[in-house]
């Protein structure tokens, strides 16, 4: 059990300080109270116990009080569940938000390099997971404490000798609860992490449904989603198989306890040194006392659950945050679009290298195409302009200014970016087109529709701009979401544009007439695109031919075709490709 879980988990409890000291005062009456029923109980069979000697009057004083405490005891306990019900659906509640917001400031580099199934597994499920833990913790282990405690109390204040063979047997139960919980703290841990494998994979397979399908990959799917789900079995049954020796030990140590209770109390009665009132009333506490051991145990295990679950959370959120913005960042306004690379390295694992020593200097207004062959760095290039990953070495800048100096959010402001993968979300049609421009007008939104050919579908759906749309845009074509995501960005035509193979799920036939709606917003602003098919960008001011992280070509089309090296080459190939396959 890792102390740095428990002190996250207390750092969150704080936060209720009040309500759990109420709780505590509440569980205290209650368990003083019930604790002191047996003792009017002993005191009603003392008075029936001699022939001929029964105070019908003191036995009804006697009974009387005692429902008046059983009521009162009932009362503080439900009060005591309604505070802790508060307490653990408040924190997770907290827990949540902070998994969530630390998610939005984590680095790219951890959300890619961790699979969307585990980060939401480890939000919605642990999280659940914890909190069943914990609701448990707070019900059953205070008053579970404070029962053995007060338990105590009263037997040593009955008759010390009993109590003593009560104490000197207790450590055994302790014992056997220990070794269970280290057992089951290790089993939950894999449990935990395990079923976030098969979420990630559940995710990733009904995801991409279409794909595993089209390539008849089923049975692998589902051997490898056997392989996941028999070790989660394994781990799972290992873990409730030593939850579950918890119970019948703590529960055989308890009966020990009790036979000691009973063979030295008769000896007692027997010798006149406790009365049978008082015996029934140490027998009762006897009961009293190993019974919270039981529930202390159950609560131990359920916690080495919860602590796993939360573990993995917290270990989320205790990753370090991408880099703020300095104190004294500037914020970018009035950018014409000057866009400079001097001297940029980087790689996304050390070691590895990716784009070294690279030069760039862009003009206002300029039209920049990136080529060159899959993985020489083009959409790496795009987000190092972003700054979703910073350089390791070498400056980036716009308008002058280093964009490590700059805010992100004044940078990103400045850009409109459309990728090849597209992504809307849950809402409707004219909730996805203004999120850049949330105070947009119907009429400039309709513009923006028009100008990216997208009106004419958007009309045709059921309720037009108000359409629903489920995740990731569902029930819309790949083209039609790919012309919503254009439409976003000519909505908010901020001075510098990014187009990553934005028309890559478009008819030839609406991919000139984007073209055509591209070359009016690319006008007088900085643009960057991406692109595999040559002839989209053959209007480029000026094309990068990209390799292996650097830039071995650069010009205009028609100085690269002169050159007849690798742009050449590489516009040739395509253009005889689709010459055969037109043949």
């Amino acid at each position: 059990m890792s102390e740095s879980t428990l002190k996250t988990v207390w750092k969150y409890m704080k936060n209720y300080r009040v309500l759990l000291v109420i709780s505590i005062i509440f569980a205290a009456v209650s368990v003083v109270l019930s604790l002191y029923i047996p003792i009017l109980v002993g005191d009603a069979i003392d008075e029936i116990v001699g022939v001929g000697a029964v105070d019908f009057q003191k036995i009804g004083e006697l009974l009387v009080a005692t429902v008046v405490l059983a009521l009162i005891t009932a009362m503080c306990q439900w009060i005591m569940s309604t505070i802790h019900n508060k307490v653990t659906f408040q924190m997770v509640q907290d827990i949540r938000m902070a998994a969530f917001e630390k998610i939005q400031i984590l680095p790219l580099k951890y959300v890619d390099g961790h699979s969307s199934g585990d980060l939401v597994s480890r939000v919605i499920a642990d999280v659940d997971q914890f909190a069943d833990g914990l609701l448990m913790g707070f019900t059953q282990f205070f008053t579970g404490v404070m029962t053995i405690i007060v338990t105590l109390v009263f037997m040593f204040s009955i008759h010390w000798k009993i109590a003593l063979v009560v104490v000197v047997l207790t450590p055994i139960s302790l014992l056997v609860a220990r070794f269970i919980a280290k057992k089951t703290y290790h089993m939950f841990s894999l449990q935990s992490e395990t079923r976030g494998d098969q979420t990630a994979f559940i995710d990733e397979m009904i995801g991409n449904e279409k794909v595993v399908k089209a390539y008849t990959h089923e049975e692998e799917a589902i051997k490898t989603f056997d392989e996941i789900n028999e070790r989660l079995a394994k781990y799972s049954l290992r873990a409730t198989f030593f939850s579950s020796l918890t119970n019948p030990c703590t529960r055989f140590v308890n009966s020990l306890v009790y036979a000691g209770v009973g063979l030295s109390g008769a000896w007692f009665a027997i010798s006149g040194g406790i009365t049978v009132g008082a015996l029934s009333c140490f027998l009762s506490y006897a009961n009293q006392y190993t019974k919270p051991f039981n529930e202390i145990s159950g609560v131990i295990t359920e916690l080495q659950n919860s602590l796993a679950c939360a573990r993995r959370v917290f270990e989320l959120m205790e990753e370090d945050p991408e880099i703020p913005d300095a104190k004294d960042a500037d914020v970018l306004v009035s950018v014409e679009g000057e866009v400079s690379l001097e001297n940029v390295s980087f790689s996304y694992v050390p070691g590895i290298k990716l784009i070294q020593n690279f030069h760039l200097s862009v003009k206002p207004g300029q039209r920049i195409a990136i080529v060159g062959p899959t993985g020489c760095g083009k959409t790496t290039l795009i987000n190092l302009l972003m700054r979703f990953y910073d350089v390791n070495e070498g400056t980036i800048k716009v308008q002058g200014k280093d964009i490590r100096k700059v805010t992100r959010e004044s940078l990103r402001k400045n850009y409109g970016m459309v990728l090849q993968e597209t992504w809307l979300k849950t809402g409707t049609i004219r909730e996805n087109l203004i999120m850049g421009k949330p105070d947009a007008t119907d009429e400039e939104m309709i513009a923006a529709a028009k100008a990216a050919f997208a009106h004419g579908f958007i009309k045709r759906l059921p309720n037009g701009y108000d359409t629903h749309i489920g995740e990731g845009g569902e029930g819309l074509s790949q083209g039609q979401k790919q012309l919503l995501c254009i439409a976003r960005v000519m909505l908010c035509l901020p001075p510098m544009l990014i187009l990553d193979e934005a028309t890559s799920s478009i008819d030839t036939r609406t991919e000139l007439k984007i073209q055509e709606a591209f070359g009016r917003m690319m006008k007088g602003r900085t643009s960057f695109i991406v692109a595999h098919r040559l002839s989209t960008i053959r209007e480029a001011d000026v094309i990068l031919v990209m390799k292996n992280g650097n830039i071995i070509e650069q010009g205009n089309h028609d100085e690269l075709m002169k050159q007849q090296g690798f742009y050449a080459n590489l516009y040739n190939s395509q253009f005889d490709v689709s010459k055969n396959q037109t043949a």
